[in-house]
């Protein structure tokens, strides 16, 4: 049975989430620097932590198209630079020197 006082909650997508990624990498955010929260909330909010972490949660209200000034404004308040088209590193693979990590998954 549902109430009024029931909340409905609105989960990300994988498309979503690619939306955001689309931004973050734009501004060489490592990608396990970022989470977003899984259920959306409006107004939406980009919290860049002490450390560095990037939080979002996205609006119920917004596409994450129509989201995004607020998030790359938010990152260029905080002086991260927008360079649309670069290539984040993987950090583990910068640490190892090794092109062969990938022996555990034969």
């Amino acid at each position: 049975m549902s109430t009024d006082n029931e909340e409905t909650f609105i989960i990300i997508t994988m498309e979503d989430m690619a939306a955001v990624f689309a931004i973050t990498d734009d501004f060489a955010i490592h990608r396990e620097s970022v989470s977003v929260e899984l259920a959306r909330e409006d107004p939406g909010e980009v919290i860049v932590t002490e450390r560095g972490a990037v939080e979002i949660t996205l609006p119920v209200s917004q596409s994450p198209t129509d989201f995004a000034p607020a998030i790359r404004s938010e990152l260029e308040a905080r002086g991260y630079t927008y360079n649309p088209g670069q290539v984040v590193a993987n950090e583990s693979d910068a640490d190892s020197g090794d092109d062969n990590d990938d022996d555990w998954l034969a």
